[in-house]
């Protein structure tokens, strides 16, 4: 048990690694407010939400959530940060790439 708990652990804390998205996203909301700044800050927030989810499923924090069972809050709160980042991201990345290309 210990081991499989360091395990994950040491996976989400690798996971934040990429966290330099949701600050890359903050810097390019606070210089252009477009909608796809706007998406993007959601969707990097929700990734975000994702890696703390698991980290609180390896620590065991918040037991009331019943991480790692199918039909508890804790799996559908890290299913819908999953489905909102990988879809909202994209998105904002997108319509903020069409923006800068419509501009030229």
């Amino acid at each position: 048990m210990l081991v499989g708990m360091s395990a994950t652990l040491i996976r989400s804390f690798v996971a934040l690694v990429p966290s330099w998205l949701f600050f890359g996203s903050i810097i390019l909301f606070s210089k252009t407010k477009s909608v796809g700044s706007v998406l993007q800050l959601l969707g990097a927030g929700c990734l975000i939400v994702v890696i703390l989810t698991h980290i609180a499923e390896a620590l065991q924090l918040f037991p009331f959530m019943h991480w790692g069972q199918v039909h508890s809050i804790g799996h559908y709160l890290d299913l819908t940060s999953v489905i909102l980042g990988i879809t909202l991201f994209p998105l904002g990345y997108l319509l903020h790439a069409r923006g800068i290309r419509r501009a030229r």
